[in-house]
């Protein structure tokens, strides 16, 4: 009887075991608020109503070429964004005077909302994908540039100064010096660009129209078709965890070298 006792003191404490309490007991409150009269049914219809919309969406091919097309979407941004602010960041960073030149232009550009790109991607696109991609690429370039800045800026002058003696070209500097050191970096802000692309990703199909799982909510919306609406956020909400899920498996892959990483995996249970 102990044993059975201690292992699930230990699932009590786990914050994984937590979590999902807690997010029972989310769709409870869910459930009974408006089955209760607390909160409108006819604007927040009750979890089952909304969960039977969800499984009726995987039989819906419209469902799925919606998540395509987002996913998609997405995914051409995150890339694309990933490789032109890798290459702006090792060059910028690693160049003072271009970065003296062009922090303020930088420090401009960033904080400008990328919604408000919005008129002048549907002037240049229309309804089109690459709408959207314009939205993403921006939003999600800065994430990554800043990130890898950070990192290049945190290569130490004595492995330079080493590589330099040691004859190695500005390209192998970059290679085999700089990059390792910003290669933690570029990959937190490749997790951080890649939620914000999806973001993004969805504003564009809710706003332009682009098609996606965005628009579907738009259409449902419109049609007051509440619990096909809730059940497409919800599939958003999904995509978004598996994104996260994504990209810390990609950390793990890609950084298995890294002390932090090593000390995560000495360290789980």
């Amino acid at each position: 009887m102990a044993p059975a006792v201690s292992v699930t003191k230990r699932a009590v404490r786990d914050p994984k075991f937590r979590g999902i309490l807690g997010f029972i007991a989310f769709l409870l409150i869910w459930e009974i608020l408006p089955v209760a009269g607390v909160l409108p049914a006819r604007y927040f219809p009750p979890f089952h109503d909304v969960l039977f919309a969800l499984l009726s969406n995987f039989t819906d091919q419209v469902f799925w070429h919606s998540v395509y097309d987002t996913a998609q979407a997405w995914f051409i941004g995150l890339v694309v964004a990933f490789v032109a602010a890798a290459l702006v960041g090792l060059v910028l960073g690693s160049v003072p005077i271009l970065w003296r030149y062009t922090e303020s232009t930088i420090e401009f550009l960033r904080p400008i909302p990328s919604v408000a790109l919005i008129p002048l991607a549907v002037l240049m696109f229309g309804i089109d994908i690459k709408s959207a991609l314009l939205l993403i690429i921006y939003a999600s370039f800065w994430q990554i540039l800043i990130q890898i800045l950070y990192g290049v800026k945190d290569v130490d002058p004595v492995a330079l100064d080493t590589a330099r003696v040691y004859g190695f070209s500005r390209w192998s500097r970059l290679r085999y010096v700089s990059w390792p050191t910003a290669l933690p970096y570029a990959i937190t802000g490749f997790r951080l660009g890649a939620s914000v692309a999806l973001v993004l990703a969805v504003t564009a199909e809710l706003v332009i129209g682009n098609p996606g799982i965005g628009h579907q909510v738009a259409l449902a919306q419109s049609a007051m078709a509440l619990p096909e609406m809730y059940s497409l956020v919800i599939t958003a909400g999904i995509m978004g965890v598996l994104v996260n899920i994504f990209a810390r498996a990609l950390q793990r892959k890609v950084l298995s070298w890294h002390p932090s990483i090593r000390t995560d995996k000495r360290e789980a249970p």
